[in-house]
């Protein structure tokens, strides 16, 4: 049996997980389940209704995100795992992907709240993510800058980077302005030209919405400023 990873890709969360079996090729399928339409089934796997969730071949189900890259990187030995071992080489990728998750994270916020209802939009709220948000991409772009997110082969603090911003393109695109970031910008566009990330690409039906607005999205995601 082929290890099963359980989630959409316009997902970043689920993403950066495909994207790391990619890259150290490790054979998976993928299971489309969504934590609305599936709920039911999610809760089998989850009991947060959360993904990912990656399922081994001995029927073990893995669960959130972190702990399946950890498990990634075990499986496939010290020379090979996407963060490094020890020392401050892996305290640093730790706090990237620590900035990075958290602006996935508040990007998913800021998104739910705007699914309610106008009236019940806490605008208030969203002010706070969008400030944790330019917090975080300020943090990443002086980190990517100096070089630190420069590895001789993908790592996981570039794939996690390049997942999330691809989020944000697809989600809220306006939280990254042409030229603003230009650092991140160039990582996004060399990790989304990467095999692993072309074969993590989120599909029209992935994105939702008419095909107009998911060809745009996907747009986005490459990085077309002008189908912001």
């Amino acid at each position: 049996m082929v290890w099963r990873l359980i989630g959409h890709y316009d997902s970043p969360f689920v993403r950066r997980v495909g994207v790391s079996l990619e890259v150290l090729g490790i054979p998976f399928e993928r299971h489309l389940l969504s934590v609305f339409s599936n709920a039911d089934q999610m809760r089998a796997l989850n009991p947060l209704v959360r993904v990912p969730a990656l399922m081994l071949d001995d029927g073990e189900t893995l669960i959130d995100s972190n702990a399946i890259l950890d498990h990634l990187d075990q499986v496939v030995g010290s020379q090979r795992a996407l963060l490094p071992a020890r020392g401050k080489g892996r305290r640093d990728a730790l706090r990237t992907l620590a900035l990075a998750t958290g602006l996935g994270d508040k990007t998913v916020a800021i998104v739910y709240e705007r699914r309610k209802p106008p009236e019940k939009v806490d605008e208030g709220w969203i002010d706070r993510c969008r400030s944790q948000q330019d917090g975080a991409l300020a943090a990443l772009e002086e980190c990517c800058a100096s070089g630190a997110l420069t590895y001789p082969r993908l790592m996981q603090p570039e794939i996690t980077v390049a997942c999330m911003l691809g989020y944000v393109r697809l989600r809220q695109p306006a939280t990254l302005p042409a030229s603003r970031y230009p650092a991140l910008e160039a990582l996004s566009a060399r990790a989304e030209m990467h095999p692993a990330f072309v074969a993590c690409r989120p599909r029209p039906q992935e994105i939702g919405g008419t095909t107009e607005e998911a060809s745009l999205a996907l747009l986005r995601l490459l990085g077309d400023q002008q189908s912001r």
